[in-house]
């Protein structure tokens, strides 16, 4: 078991370190606030802070990276001038592997396409002290969930999706890799205090709805930013009865309403995981804490007290849902979409059916699709769709093909891809996505943002769970609802499918040959980490230089976004993420997707210095080239989506150097800061529209910048005239002296020096 020593140490302390805030706060505490209070560091005193305000400095029980972000991670570790981590920390493969013939050979393909880059991650991690998952061994969240997450646990991860491990009673969040960087160098992690929003379950889940569906309902209620700063805690009936993994797709998919975490409480469910998965050491110290690893009888009495949000769902009544299209919270009931896609002109031929990923690849999830496969060929049908199948792990890949479940998806049809993320991050090398033909996929993925999965902008991806994905991808018609309509197979009889069964647990338990994982050196200064000069995949980090202390004036404006700008639009994934070591190569994608407000087209923007209009980041170069600072207007929500702090590093390193919003997204606004940029939101939401194309901005009092006090922009158009409009931040001292150091790790640097 994966660390023993460490989980013995957490909760030999969490009682008393939870009686003790207890006793402070004078009142109850919800569950999530428990493990909060119990991991504040050590040079943090004990307070009543005050959610959604006070800025708090955690200290994490452990690490996890997937490749992709831990390229530019461990770059910025490696200059942070530590010999070891400070905690267990691991590095997964998982995102570098495409999707195109079929696992065994695309993972061939991927290994020998990214030697570099493998290589690379496994030598830092060899050198540093960092548990090594090879490529192949599965998707970081699921092989957290199997091997290192545990109730009552703090953990933080280079992806958003870490909070999948709240499905195991686990506070764990998604950041930027200079955050992670900051727990690995052992400081303070800091966050600010999030607000609490509960969701009480009633009732049970049966038939075709699944755990898919509550947070499929929440993202409707919530919208993609509706979670933000808050972290989202589940309780009640209903919530007892779902299995762990199943909550921790709820949990995975929270990252699509903006929640800092979401979370469960300890129960049966958990132990029953915890036992299945080699870990009842874990589950029997839990067992003996139960009241510490759950919310205080009186928040779930009177939740309204406790709750800055109170959200009620019976699990009885909840139907089955299908959200999209190019947005994860526009929830529809299968029921109405037969409607609902005729209204709004959506393609209801299904040419795809995609399940797995890291929200939805469990045994039970498997288990539940492949009973609706098995009925396929018992009933006659015809897969009228194209069928995949990504495992979220080596371990459930492995187990799902000795109980035969993948043997049933192959004679329907279906192709299984390697444990990795593939489809779900558009690593898919899809046939024919090139011509940018309308479509419709239905995948039981997280995300369905446009171009996300293919890079084709007129593919409408809709999410539901994987046993729904099944019963679309056979019938090959998004408005088929499985529950009322009857399929015509092979004999012309009319046959309906029956609803959904599966197993929790695998009945003869889980197995494995060889999980993947790549324990580190005992002593790794013997390991020498090489990064050739003319690598176009890896670049070492040269420090971004330090603000002159001078009101910045005289910048231009590189592109004013319109409408939804996630981190998918400012550094696209797919074929970019090649390059995600290698920070000048990559910054040539920076903003390519974005929306510009004054031509409605993407990667076009007009060059003040020429008056031509050009691709953002060559038009960004010019600029940098000339020595004129550059200013990025966006719309709410900025940065919504992934959190790779790429995103940020990008236009940091091509001389943006500020990037003034509406609303941000946690994740981003932070990455932004620990780079040393400035992300501002406007007081005034309007002065958006004051924005004109050939503007020139003036910061007036940059050089009085402190916490709580507004910036001034002076704003001066094309013809002279000029608007001065105030800009709002949530930076405290120890921000602005990151964005004065010119980012957080030259201010490591300069501690450690």
């Amino acid at each position: 078991m994966f660390d023993s020593d460490l989980i013995k140490k957490v909760y030999s302390k969490l009682p008393e370190r939870v009686q003790k805030a207890k006793e402070l706060l004078n009142r109850p505490m919800t569950y999530a606030e428990k493990i909060l209070y119990a991991h504040l560091f050590e040079t943090q005193e004990l307070a009543a802070f005050e959610r959604g305000t006070d800025y708090v400095d955690f200290a994490p029980d452990r690490v996890a990276m997937q490749d992709a972000t831990a390229q530019m991670a461990l770059l910025q570790f490696i200059n942070s001038g530590k010999k070891r981590t400070a905690v267990p920390s691991t590095v997964h493969c998982d995102h570098l592997i495409q999707a195109q013939v079929e696992g065994k050979t695309d993972l061939s393909v991927a290994k020998d396409t990214n030697k570099e880059v493998f290589d690379f991650l496994e030598s830092v991690s060899n050198k540093y002290g960092i548990g090594f998952w090879k490529p192949g061994a599965g998707i970081i969240h699921q092989v957290v969930l199997e091997n290192y997450a545990f109730p009552g646990g703090m953990m933080i991860g280079t992806d958003s999706h870490t909070v999948n491990a709240g499905g195991l009673g686990m506070v764990a969040i998604g950041v930027g890799g200079a955050d992670a960087v900051d727990v690995m160098a052992g400081m303070a992690w800091e966050l600010k205090m999030p607000k609490m929003i509960g969701v009480k379950l009633t009732g049970k889940l049966s038939g075709w709805t699944s755990p898919k569906d509550i947070i499929l309902k929440v993202a409707g209620i919530l919208t993609v930013k509706g979670g933000t700063g808050a972290i989202i805690e589940y309780f009640g009936e209903g919530a007892k009865s779902l299995s762990a993994t199943g909550k921790g797709t709820i949990c995975n998919m929270g990252a699509e309403v903006g929640a800092t975490t979401s979370i469960f409480a300890y129960d049966e469910s958990m132990e029953r995981y915890l036992n299945a998965t080699g870990r009842s050491e874990v589950a029997e110290i839990a067992n003996q804490m139960k009241d510490v690893l759950d919310a205080d009888p009186e928040v779930y009495a009177n939740p309204e007290k406790y709750y800055d949000q109170l959200i009620e769902i019976n699990l009885s009544e909840l139907a089955p849902h299908l959200n999209g299209p190019f947005t994860p919270d526009r929830a529809t009931p299968v029921s109405e979409m037969k409607e609902v896609a005729k209204e709004n002109g959506w393609p209801v031929e299904v040419s795809v059916g995609l399940i797995g990923s890291c929200t939805n690849s469990s045994y039970e999830d498997i288990s539940r699709a492949a009973s609706i496969a098995k009925q396929a060929e018992e009933k006659g049908l015809i897969t009228k769709a194209e069928f995949t199948i990504t495992p979220g792990s080596e371990q459930v890949r492995f187990t799902i093909e000795r109980d035969g479940f993948i043997d049933t998806f192959e004679k329907i049809g279906g192709k299984v891809f390697a444990n990795a993320c593939g489809p779900c991050i558009g690593q898919w090398a899809r046939e024919g996505a090139d011509k940018q033909e309308k479509n419709t996929i239905v995948h039981s993925f997280n995300r369905n943002f446009s171009k996300r999965a293919d890079g084709n902008p007129n593919t409408h991806a809709f999410v539901t769970s994987p046993e729904m994905v099944t019963a679309l991808a056979i019938a090959g018609r998004l408005d088929f609802n499985p529950q009322t309509d009857t399929l015509t197979n092979k004999n012309g009889e009319e046959v309906k499918l029956d609803e959904p069964t599966g197993f929790e647990l695998p009945p003869k338990g889980f197995d494995v040959e060889d999980a993947g994982f790549q324990a580190p050196a005992e002593d790794g200064s013997h390991v020498v980490v090489n990064v050739a000069l003319d690598s176009n995949r890896l670049q070492l980090l040269s420090p971004f230089e330090a603000w002159d202390g001078k009101n910045i004036t005289g910048a231009k404006l590189l592109i004013k976004a319109f409408g939804k700008c996630t981190t998918d639009h400012i550094s696209m994934a797919g074929p970019w993420l090649r390059y995600r070591g290698h920070l000048d190569n990559i910054s040539n994608n920076m903003l390519i997707g974005a929306v510009n407000a004054f031509n409605d087209e993407t990667n076009k923007v007009k060059n003040q210095l020429t008056g031509a209009y050009e691709e953002v980041p060559k038009v960004q170069r010019q600029y940098k080239a000339a020595g004129i600072p550059t200013v990025v207007i966006g719309d709410q929500n900025y940065g919504e989506g992934s959190s790779r702090e790429h995103a940020a590093m990008e236009p940091r390193h091509l001389g943006v150097r500020a990037v003034i919003v509406k609303s941000f997204a946690r994740i981003h606004e932070t990455n932004l800061k620990k780079q040393g940029m400035l992300g501002l939101t406007f007081a005034n939401e309007n002065d958006y529209d004051l924005i004109q194309e050939d503007d020139t901005f003036n910061f007036v009092d940059l050089v009085d910048f402190a916490p709580g006090k507004q910036l001034t922009l002076e704003v001066v158009h094309a013809d002279g005239s000029k608007d001065t409009i105030q800009l709002n931040h949530t930076y405290n001292q120890q921000q602005i002296e990151w964005f004065k150091a010119g980012s957080a790790l030259n201010l490591i640097k300069q501690q450690n020096a």
